[in-house]
């Protein structure tokens, strides 16, 4: 954007203003929210009341958005929003509105589009100046109380902010109304309308780019900071599967390997970390995200499912420990966040000292300090980082110690640490609960279920699905964010995404095949609220008017794209309800989204993976018959991506696709693609090559 020049400096005298009681956000239920309560600037929280305000004083809008585990925002909340002279003039010159990014996701894409429209780059706090009309005209990310990495300081900004608010305003409210129509263009300039029909060469060419990108000494894609590239890498496991590619499986399992071994993933609790800021994967960002290990947990799964290497399955079942200890709520949902923090300072709860070290252990143990890369001068920051420097085996035979005894040592030293850590303080819980988040959970736990033949999980997941829809659901309507039990704030795209794809993925895990039922229920008001042109959806419905762009997402970020996973849950409800229609658009979906698959494989992981599942064929299996659930669970032993299982058993629940298909005690296995079902087969192994038929 151009036209007013924002960059000059101005001073400007500071009154000091003590707001001795706490802010509006007292009466919030946001942890983040909540963290600055007590800040002297007088905080709105996100809504009518703030910008009515600014309406009726002709002020410019201050929203700054943030996260509870987000270590930045903690920064200049300390710096800025404590500091009684800095908060003074934000009182006496703007209305200032903060924002919990995962509460209003919407409002966080929005504003997120435009500051990296202005400036190309983008991230947490985010800070942005809007007109009373809710319309961005300038913003950034963290700024210091004072100028430094080349960027002004946090005064000097708003004090230039309040200077062309004053003096130029008429051009601000142009450049705004500009920002308006550019952020409402590029919402739908991502969806194009060629259709294209992709086919093996493409998916060859999907899997090549994603290659370009790898790190082949270190795993994952890319250089620092790195992230865990789930959609990637689950794409890369499928096209071994449908292609023998052995450099796409080599690169998948040695990123899920480096992750396992690395600071990224706690290797006392459990869990993985947000991201690693190094290429090696050592030193974690501390926090501990629940749709991170949600995501995980599903990739996980199918590299055991593959290999059948038992290291995965169990780190698979660590990180669902994980979870439901230290994320879990006593009512039965997930929590979003564990903290990045503790006592003020980035991973203290996780990290040891030399001297931390023999304290816990007694005196040093050498083959735990091996084993965990422990340095007496520190290996990140004068502490240490826990992770596996040397492996099991590889500590066995250096030291000539049988392997058992090597595994009872490494026990030993983690019981030890263990007992140690729960002296200290703990990081701060983000203990709201957000519906796409748990989905995206019960997703990861009927996952499970199936990948190791474990009835425990598909149980959870069913308690879990009923509690998701006993407190997220009020007279018909779905919400996004619950905490102290209410329900609040309409659901946005990936809300209802995750959850259809939950409820179908549950129905296929259980033999519970009412959740198919229910998830065409939500598909239909997906359909009628959030219908974009006919073929994509908007992130928020129709009914709500908060914001004045309604974006059109199609990128994966660090979840999903809600249109990718609209895209597979029309496919599978549209097979199992007979809507052709739903099936025809769900093809449509994907064949529109194949040229950028294919250029930007990593930012479109999961349209790519759902385009090479329609070159392989995608199907419906049907297993009908009293040893219909225990077939099920050979067949699921084989790893079929593009095949979604429903279990009919003894159970006649109605859905269109199982008309006709009960045939007592007879097994019959019906594999069903868009055009028909082929005939019943009676065994698992002729259904596993009709599955394998490309159509």
């Amino acid at each position: 954007m151009s036209g007013i020049n924002f960059q000059s400096g101005v001073k400007k005298e500071v009154s000091t203003y003590l707001y001795s009681m706490p802010n509006r956000l007292i009466n919030e239920q946001s942890p983040y929210l909540l963290q600055h309560a007590n800040n002297p600037v007088d905080w709105y929280p996100w809504g009518d009341e703030a910008f009515n305000r600014a309406k009726e004083e002709n002020m410019p809008v201050l929203v700054s958005i943030g996260y509870s585990a987000c270590h930045w925002c903690h920064v200049m909340e300390h710096e800025s929003f404590e500091d009684k002279e800095t908060a003074a003039y934000m009182n006496e010159h703007f209305v200032c509105i903060k924002v919990d990014r995962e509460e209003h996701p919407d409002v966080d894409h929005m504003y997120m589009d435009a500051v990296q429209a202005i400036g190309g780059s983008g991230g947490w706090p985010l800070n942005v100046f809007v007109t009373p009309d809710r319309a961005p005209f300038y913003g950034g990310t963290y700024y210091p109380p004072r100028p430094a990495y080349n960027r002004p300081s946090w005064m000097q900004l708003m004090q230039r902010m309040d200077e062309i608010w004053t003096k130029q305003h008429d051009e601000v409210q142009q450049q705004a109304d500009q920002m308006i129509k550019h952020l409402q263009q590029a919402s739908v300039q991502s969806v194009t309308e060629n259709v294209n029909a992709p086919d093996d060469s493409f998916c060859k060419k999907i899997a090549e780019n994603l290659l370009k990108m790898a790190d082949v000494e270190q795993g994952g894609f890319g250089n620092a900071p790195k992230f865990p590239g789930t959609m990637a890498i689950t794409y890369l496991l499928e096209h071994h599967h449908f292609t023998g590619d052995e450099k796409a499986l080599s690169h998948a399992l040695k990123s899920l390997d480096a992750m396992i071994a690395g600071g990224i993933y706690d290797q006392l609790n459990g869990g993985f970390s947000r991201y690693s800021t190094d290429r090696q994967w050592l030193a974690p960002h501390f926090e501990k995200m629940l749709y991170d290990n949600a995501l995980l947990v599903s990739t996980l799964c199918d590299a055991y499912t593959i290999t059948r290497n038992e290291k995965y399955k169990a780190i698979a079942e660590q990180t669902i420990a994980f979870a439901d200890r230290e994320l879990k709520s006593e009512s039965g949902g997930y929590y979003c966040a564990l903290d990045a923090d503790s006592e003020g300072e980035e991973g203290k709860f996780y990290t040891w000292t030399w001297d931390e070290w023999i304290e816990a252990l007694y005196e040093n143990d050498e083959i735990a300090e091996v084993y965990f890369g422990i340095k007496r001068e520190g290996n990140w920051e004068g502490t240490n980082i826990l992770h596996v420097a040397k492996s099991l085996d590889a500590i066995s035979i250096e030291k000539g110690m049988d392997l058992h005894l090597v595994e009872d040592r490494i026990y030993e030293a983690k019981k030890k640490l263990l007992k140690k850590q729960s002296g200290r303080v703990r990081p701060g819980t983000d203990d709201k609960s957000l519906l796409s988040w748990n989905a995206l959970m019960n997703i990861a736990l009927s996952k499970a279920s199936v990948a190791f033949g474990e009835e425990k999980y598909s149980a959870a997941a069913e308690q879990h699905m009923q509690w998701m829809i006993d407190n997220f659901m009020v007279q018909g309507q779905l919400n996004h964010v619950w905490k102290n039990g209410t329900a609040r704030i309409t659901a946005k795209l990936d809300d209802h995404a995750y959850l259809i794809q939950a409820m179908v993925t549950l129905a296929s895990a259980s033999g519970s095949n009412h959740w198919i039922a229910k998830a065409n229920e939500l598909l239909e008001v997906v359909v009628t609220d959030f219908d974009f042109d006919g073929c994509m959806f908007y992130y928020t419905s129709k009914y709500q008017q908060e914001i004045p762009v309604r974006k059109v997402d199609v990128y994966d970020g660090a979840i999903p794209s809600a249109n990718a996973v609209m895209a597979h849950n029309l496919w599978i409800c549209g097979m199992c309800m007979e809507k052709s229609d739903w099936v025809s658009r769900s093809s449509n979906m994907i064949g529109q989204m194949s040229d950028k698959a294919m250029r930007y494989a990593y930012s479109f992981g999961y349209w790519s993976t759902l385009l090479q599942r329609q070159v392989a064929g995608m199907k419906t299996v049907i297993l009908s018959g009293q040893e219909s659930k225990e077939q099920s669970v050979i067949l699921n032993e084989n790893y079929n991506p593009q095949a979604f299982t429903v279990t009919l058993g003894n159970n006649k629940f109605e859905l269109p696709i199982l008309k006709n298909k009960f045939f007592g005690g007879k097994l019959s296995i019906f594999v069903c693609s868009e055009q028909a079902c082929l005939s019943p087969v009676s065994s698992v192994g002729e259904a596993l090559s009709l599955i394998k038929k490309q159509t």
